[in-house]
């Protein structure tokens, strides 16, 4: 059994305080995984914009994720968080898995978020790695947000041995996209026989309804729209079932398709 927080918050403008939130909840919680949603570093008053994201941007080994990775450790429990990530002159919005202070994954977030009117591409680079990570004797795949619209990259990481998909977002709000967040979540839960957790941010621009979804296709929780940090047992179980059941994994034919 794996305890799992879901930390359902919405960031401020302020790198600073949004580190030292962050900081306080993961000492808080008493759960074995800590999830946080994108954007962690922060949002701006005009909303996520080049200049202020170029502004923020910090390297893996800067204080931002430094102060994460040493208080995972002091904490002895795993982590998933965002940031903008610097890197050779490029800014990726990337997800990182850490367990007890020590890196485990980095993803940087391959379909970037030009529809609805935004266009993510004119401030962030493109990933271009699938990435799965392991924690203690399961598999993590890592994905962010607009990710979900992509079944592909879901399959990839469960064929590369994922059990389990970790899915920071800021899902805007809008018509319909509360359902398609459901739907897309269990979708990509279910046809893998994989849990899926996505953390949310919420608030006046996202749409809150952190979840996380089972193997078997079913919501284990949905956390409404409060801003709030909820600790879950996953029950783990059900992966074996699900894969007994529907054995997607080993029924695929890709000589076919």
């Amino acid at each position: 059994m794996m305890i799992v927080t879901l930390h359902q918050i919405e960031v401020s403008e302020s790198k600073e305080e949004n580190l030292e939130r962050a900081l306080e909840l993961l000492g808080k919680s008493r759960s074995d995984l800590d999830v946080f949603p994108e954007y962690l570093m922060g949002v701006s008053s005009e909303g996520v914009t080049r200049e202020y994201v170029h502004r923020l941007a910090e390297p893996l080994d800067g204080p931002f994720a430094s102060a994460l990775l040493e208080k995972s450790r002091k904490e002895g429990k795993a982590v998933v968080f965002t940031m903008y990530l610097l890197e050779s002159g490029k800014v990726y919005n990337a997800a990182i898995l850490a367990d007890r202070g020590e890196v485990k994954a980095v993803y940087r977030k391959v379909h970037l978020f030009d529809a609805f009117g935004y266009k993510e591409s004119d401030i962030f680079s493109p990933g271009s790695e699938v990435v799965v990570g392991k924690l203690g004797d399961l598999k993590v795949g890592l994905a962010v947000c607009f990710d979900l619209r992509f079944p592909e990259l879901f399959r990839a990481m469960a064929k590369r041995g994922a059990s389990i998909f970790i899915v920071p977002a800021a899902w805007y709000r809008g018509p319909y996209k509360l359902d398609q967040w459901r739907a897309l979540t269990v979708a990509r839960a279910h046809e893998n026989t994989c849990f899926l957790i996505a953390v949310n941010q919420t608030g006046k621009l996202f749409n809150g309804h952190s979840l996380i979804i089972s193997p078997l296709g079913y919501m284990v929780a949905d956390l409404g729209e409060e801003e709030h940090s909820v600790t879950l047992h996953l029950p783990i179980n059900d992966l074996v079932k699900a894969r007994e059941m529907v054995p997607v994994l080993e029924l695929l034919r890709d000589n076919v398709y």
